[in-house]
């Protein structure tokens, strides 16, 4: 509730955390950096889990990234999904990228995809209908298990 209720950065939050290296990684909540782009859990999640894979170029279109940055974002959405699947065991995802505001991007000028793990019954209404979000597990805790799971999927586990 305390990230829920903070002010919302008005630079763009994806750039800084690119600057910032991996050195703040983890107060950053990123699970993994590739060569042209990073996965990272959302700050403002709809439901446990949710996470971002973004290219770190800020561009807005998802035809202006380069071939590389499209497979690797790809890639990026794949690894998540599979941490996911071995930590959080959804029964579903709902996968995306909401380009432009109309859309409903909350950050339109860098492109995002959004990798969001689904359960039979979950709140998944809740955002939309009551205005408030459902996320029984601390974004700290469910990130240090995804980079343990990442971990072991890196050593062959």
């Amino acid at each position: 509730m305390e990230f829920i209720r903070s002010p919302k950065e008005e630079a763009c939050f994806l750039c800084r955390i690119v600057r910032e290296g991996p050195e703040k990684g983890e107060e950053n909540l990123v699970i993994h950096r590739g060569r042209f782009g990073l996965l990272l859990m959302n700050r403002y999640p709809y439901t446990s889990g949710h996470l971002l894979a973004a290219p770190f170029r800020h561009i807005g279109a998802l035809d202006a990234l380069t071939e590389e940055e499209m497979k690797e974002l790809m890639a990026l959405t794949c690894l998540g999904q599979r941490l996911l699947e071995r930590v959080m065991h959804p029964q579903g995802f709902n996968m995306g990228i909401n380009q432009g505001s109309a859309a409903g991007a909350g950050l339109k000028d860098h492109l995002h995809m959004h990798v969001v793990p689904r359960w039979e019954g979950d709140a998944n209404f809740m955002p939309v209908i009551g205005h408030v979000r459902v996320v029984p597990q601390a974004l700290e805790e469910t990130a240090g298990a995804l980079r343990k799971a990442l971990a072991e999927i890196q050593k062959g586990e």
